[in-house]
């Protein structure tokens, strides 16, 4: 089971901790002792509290959620109940946590949305699967961050494969479309208490493409990486600064932080991250969270302090 945000490329104790630059962000390994060869940190909220799974998803190896907070040294399990397989992607202030659970792990699994929340000591999960979707082979729908308000943001593929980004509000249960004009597929990928939507989308050209267009009202903003085939957003803070991933012409992976306020943008990639990084969420403390890939091709969560928005 994969996320589609990671398109063809990819989608314990904490490691330890390098500085980048003297004066840059210090990044920090945090793997689950589950499978130290893979794991991914999807979210992160004000308090501190990560979301993310181990085990890449290949038959034998299921993805299997967590969420850890600080000091990092307790992995908590965030599975759904009678799953094969479940990723933890987003978690808010209250610690509502979205996802996608598979009920196989086979490598090429059908995956279900869903959001959790803690109702007096006790989980109760919340199905999350938009009824114009469910078209594809496999069906793929996926919930992949939530606000304070209880709005989320996710897609499911048609029957032909392409994404159709949506927003689910846990209130009313109801589903709001979230299109790009001009785009063959959209995707959103994230949401932040002002309900400004973060997501990518694919053009007629094939080249892929950040946005940040608010819930209602509005048209989208995009960021494209020069020369780059491929820019996504992946997550956004409350102060409208977005992190996502783009593909240089190597086809390798670099973490991107994007302040739309003055349409600047920055790279992030953890020094071992040899073979790419991805930056997957951040918080309003600016902390991000993602995940590099060493040069044994084995796959490290991250946690990154003191970037700052450029």
């Amino acid at each position: 089971m994969r996320r589609f945000a990671m398109l063809a490329l990819a989608a314990g104790l904490v490691a330890g901790a390098a500085a980048a630059h003297a004066a840059g962000p210090t990044f920090a390994t945090i793997d689950n002792p589950g499978d130290p060869t893979f794991n991914q940190l999807l979210g992160i909220n004000n308090a501190g509290t990560i979301s993310g799974y181990f085990g890449s998803g290949a038959a034998g190896h299921p993805n299997q959620a967590y969420t850890i907070a600080a000091p990092y040294t307790k992995f908590v399990p965030a599975n759904v109940p009678d799953s094969a397989q479940t990723q933890a992607t987003g978690i808010n202030a209250a610690g509502m946590v979205t996802g996608f659970w598979a009920p196989t792990n086979t490598g090429t699994d059908a995956n279900y949305g869903f959001i959790r929340y803690d109702d007096h000591g006790h989980y109760v999960y919340i199905d999350v699967n938009d009824p114009l979707g469910g078209g594809g082979v496999p069906v793929v729908n996926q919930v992949l961050g939530i606000n304070q308000a209880g709005y989320a943001a996710g897609f499911y593929n048609d029957a032909n494969g392409a994404a159709h980004g949506f927003v689910y509000q846990v209130a009313t249960a109801a589903y709001r479309p979230v299109t790009v004009g001009g785009a063959t597929a959209a995707a959103a990928t994230g949401i932040n208490n002002n309900n400004l939507i973060c997501g990518f989308y694919i053009d007629k050209k094939g080249v892929t493409h950040g946005f940040l267009k608010p819930l209602t009202g509005g048209g989208a903003v995009s960021l494209t990486v020069p020369h780059a085939p491929v820019t996504q957003l992946l997550g956004v803070n409350s102060r409208g600064v977005a992190v996502g991933f783009y593909v240089d012409s190597n086809q390798l992976t670099h973490g991107v932080l994007y302040n739309p306020a003055n349409g600047e943008w920055q790279t992030i990639d953890d020094p071992s991250g040899t073979n790419g990084t991805v930056v997957n969420g951040l918080n309003d403390k600016n902390e991000l969270v993602g995940f590099y890939t060493d040069a044994a091709n084995n796959v490290h969560g991250m946690l990154v302090t003191g970037a700052g928005a450029p």
